[in-house]
């Protein structure tokens, strides 16, 4: 597997992982420390954890300096997960935001 795929896949599971920690927030718990030992949480941090497995991975076939780049998707895809399960609004401040993310992309491989 290409390591530009394996990293991709690393933002893909840390950007899930994120929405699992603020579907876990979004609730109402028991107790101060069931807020922090609930099912969501703990997957979550799991999933943190593999995903910076992959990462590491990844690093190994490809170039450090892309690495920051490639992350960066990563706020695009919470965006769209935000979205997509808890019915965000997406504004024009976050779509500036993103196009921002985007142009900072390309200009970087140029």
């Amino acid at each position: 597997m290409s390591p530009y795929l394996l990293y991709v896949s690393s933002v893909v599971i840390s950007s899930v992982s994120q929405i699992l920690l603020k579907k876990s927030a979004m609730k109402k718990h028991d107790s101060f420390i069931w807020e922090y030992l609930n099912p969501y949480v703990i997957i979550a941090y799991g999933m943190f954890f593999g995903a910076t497995l992959v990462g590491v991975f990844a690093f190994r076939g490809m170039e450090y300096k892309n690495g920051p780049v490639i992350e960066s998707l990563g706020f695009i895809l919470v965006l769209l997960l935000s979205r997509f399960f808890f019915g965000e609004k997406v504004t024009c401040r976050k779509i500036a935001g993103t196009l921002c993310i985007l142009v900072g992309i390309v200009v970087f491989y140029l």
